[in-house]
């Protein structure tokens, strides 16, 4: 561990030399985690003698190393190192102390004040370490009436908003397919840990990190927040379809659905052009985009109509050569196997194990990809 430590993993990342000691399970700091690893930094994931809770959150499972694990876990540890400490062994804590010590940031998902008896909260690893950017993740963040409640993804994007703008108009509220109260977090504080990193070349000093899974989907609202707070009414519940937007959706061909977001006038000129429906120029309902939005049930229906006769490929290669934003409804198969993303380099396999790179390329640096997740030490 020693000599790993000393030395930056790949000297052309971006975070080559960067010191990380993660006390966090599950999602949101282990996805924090993940993106520091993939930019090159030291990653050492402290995990309990039980383990992560997300080692057993299987089918489906991943037979790697030895060792079967499920495929969630695989998902937010990449390239780390794994160590395991039991907080309740002098020996174990004097360790992690030690680690903190060296370290340029922290990442821990406990409880409000969950740390501080075992000395591993920030006044106390500040103490003999000033410069370190310790994050704390939680579910609703260190003040507040619920500050001591447990933070889960399906209870944040309830409360957040989330679910009540996300299915159709007449259905159930529905969360989203990814646990996106837990990523959005993780990727907030990986921002908000970098910003504190560039404060603390200025200005010599670390700081504490206060990140809050339902302030981040708060954060998240954005011109549906603004909705309520210009108008003070909620914005509807509307499925596939676009508050603001018209025609803008999911739509029919023979053989399946596509989608269709001709997001302004002209957009909306050249898609009636494809579809031979210039006719709808002169009809005053569809003029402009907010003629659109307040016949939005008509203008849709037109244009399912004139769609359905179409076939999938060929609408959508039509689209592709007008400039009309369209895309298919890629199952995740379909998603690996599209050209665009097999040419982004998306799908990596570290030592054998598949994944998902972090999205970032750069023009003078690279990701370090070169390790799958650490085994259970």
């Amino acid at each position: 561990m020693a000599d790993w430590l000393e030395n930056p993993r790949n000297e052309n990342s971006p975070l080559a030399g960067l010191k990380v000691l993660e006390l966090a399970r599950v999602l949101a700091g282990p996805w924090a985690g993940q993106i520091f690893a993939d930019l090159g930094a030291d990653v050492i994931k402290v995990e309990s003698p039980e383990g992560d809770n997300t080692r057993i959150w299987g089918p489906p499972w991943v037979e790697h190393g030895g060792e079967t694990t499920s495929a969630y876990y695989h998902a937010c540890n990449r390239g780390k190192r794994g160590i395991t400490a039991d907080f309740r062994d002098d020996e174990d804590l004097a360790r992690i102390a030690k680690l903190a010590a060296d370290a340029d940031v922290v990442l821990e998902n406990f409880k409000p004040g969950g740390l501080a008896k075992f000395g591993l909260d920030y006044e106390t690893l500040a103490r003999a370490n000033p410069g370190i950017i310790y994050c704390s993740i939680t579910g609703f963040g260190q003040d507040g009436p619920r500050r001591d409640e447990p933070g889960y993804d399906f209870v944040i994007q309830a409360m957040s908003g989330f679910m009540a703008l996300t299915g159709e108009p007449e259905g159930d509220p529905m969360k989203m397919g990814v646990s996106i109260s837990d990523l959005s977090c993780g990727l907030w504080a990986a921002n908000a840990v970098q910003s504190a990193l560039l404060m603390r070349h200025r200005t010599g000093k670390g700081q504490w990190i206060d990140m809050s899974l339902l302030d981040c989907s708060v954060g998240l609202l954005a011109n549906q927040a603004m909705s309520y707070l210009a108008t003070g009414e909620n914005p509807p519940r509307m499925g596939n379809a676009h508050a603001q937007v018209s025609a803008y959706g999911v739509f029919p061909t023979r053989d399946g659905p596509i989608v269709l977001a001709p997001a302004n006038d002209a957009l909306f000129r050249k898609l009636l052009a494809l579809i031979d429906r210039n006719d709808l120029l002169e009809d005053p309902r569809f003029g402009t985009n907010a003629d659109r939005v307040e016949h939005r049930a008509e203008c849709d229906a037109l244009i399912r109509e004139a769609t359905a006769r179409w076939s999938r490929n060929d609408l959508l290669a039509a689209c592709a050569k007008s400039g009309i934003p369209a895309g298919p409804i890629n199952s995740i198969d379909e998603v690996f196997s599209d050209p665009q993303v097999i040419s982004r380099g998306m799908r990596i396999v570290p030592e054998g194990m598949p994944g998902v790179r972090s999205p970032f390329v750069f023009s003078a640096a690279e990701l370090t990809l070169d390790k799958p997740s650490p085994a259970k030490s």
